[in-house]
């Protein structure tokens, strides 16, 4: 297809996981494209995580498309993804333009234009690949303001040796917050709440993550917010967490109802009524949501606040495409939040920006 220069058959936004595996797919297809980063190196939101954080400590790295992922070790995964996502563009001539941020994606006409200050960029379609590192939430709390200590959310965490001699609240229900209280008990006193009691699991086999990445699947087709994927999987101890446990980091308390100058306080928790705990620190182990709002101008969310993808039978990973907008792709977006999920949705949105540019060449 003979493309004019001034206007790309597809652009990527992002170059994680996901952002990676759509680029593949599509030069797979021959499909023009370019891939807007807005990070000054290879490496996504990996780049950026916590040094402490090694290779045996991740969820596990999905193998890019055409490649092999690194294995588990001690090394940093800091270090060793970003060298691998960096090897990985380089080897496969992957079209990455940085550092790029994204301003805002308009519609004109039958294009879309994509800003990023004073630069803008043409595109029939957009395969979007922003994940979430960039948009770490904390919920409100009266008094959140008031607190003296040091707040800090996961998107910025120290290393356990930045806490030591300090009593430290870690609120969150994910595996970050068990990483982290495994990490922080041994050298520090801590406390850990969640607003649910925490699943446990022993095990988790094909079938149970099939069940949760379906669960998260359900969401998006309703239009809701998306769910972590990680959040419905359940939450086990791994050997260098058991210390933490036999000191009892895992005695998890409700959440509290109020922050103060010094610490928290529940007011009318069953298990915890009137109680208040003084804590040096607050450690926001509470997740992150989608980087989309330079979508906004696209008009895509439903009045429930989320994204509705189009669902592909047969496989709860594929839902790539906006209804609202079909010339838009999310991908590493609700279902596909993970590192095998990213790649698989990289597949399906490449072969839906396909089947868009064939139906607007007819």
């Amino acid at each position: 297809m003979d493309v004019p220069e001034a206007v790309h058959d597809s652009i990527v936004i992002g170059a994680g996981q996901a952002g990676l595996a759509a680029s593949y797919f599509l030069r797979q297809r021959r499909i023009e494209h370019v891939v807007l980063d807005a990070n000054p190196y290879p490496g996504g939101a990996w780049q950026h995580r916590w040094a402490s954080l090694g290779m045996d400590d991740v969820h596990g790295v999905a193998d890019l498309p055409g490649s092999t992922a690194p294995t588990r070790s001690a090394r940093a995964a800091n270090a060793v993804v970003p060298n691998y996502f960096g090897d990985y563009e380089r080897e496969q001539g992957l079209p990455v333009v940085r550092p790029v941020r994204v301003d805002r994606v308009e519609s004109e006409g039958d294009l879309l234009v994509v800003r990023a200050g004073e630069q803008e960029w043409r595109t029939r379609t957009l395969v979007n690949a922003s994940g979430t590192w960039t948009r770490p939430f904390v919920p409100f709390y009266p008094g959140i303001g008031s607190f003296a200590g040091e707040q800090v959310h996961t998107a910025h965490y120290p290393g356990a040796e930045h806490f030591r001699g300090k009593r430290v609240l870690v609120v969150g229900g994910g595996a970050s917050a068990v990483q982290f209280l495994g990490e922080l008990a041994p050298v520090t006193e801590t406390l850990w709440v969640t607003r649910r009691p925490p699943v446990w699991r022993e095990d988790f086999d094909a079938s149970a993550g099939l069940a949760a990445v379906t669960a998260v699947e359900e969401r998006v087709r309703r239009g809701l917010p998306p769910a972590s994927v990680v959040s419905v999987t359940g939450l086990a101890l791994r050997p260098q967490e058991q210390e933490a446990a036999r000191l009892g980091a895992y005695e998890r308390l409700p959440m509290f109802d109020r922050i103060e100058a010094d610490g928290v306080r529940w007011s009318d928790s069953p298990r915890a009524a009137g109680r208040f705990e003084r804590v040096d620190a607050i450690l926001w182990a509470t997740g992150f949501r989608p980087a989309v709002d330079h979508l906004a101008p696209l008009g895509l969310r439903t009045p429930e606040g989320g994204i509705e993808l189009e669902p592909v039978r047969g496989n709860v990973q594929g839902a790539t495409t906006a209804v609202r907008d079909p010339r838009v792709q999310l991908v590493g977006y609700g279902p596909s939040a993970s590192t095998i999920g990213a790649s698989r949705a990289g597949r399906q949105a490449a072969l839906a920006v396909s089947r868009a540019l064939e139906s607007r060449a007819a």
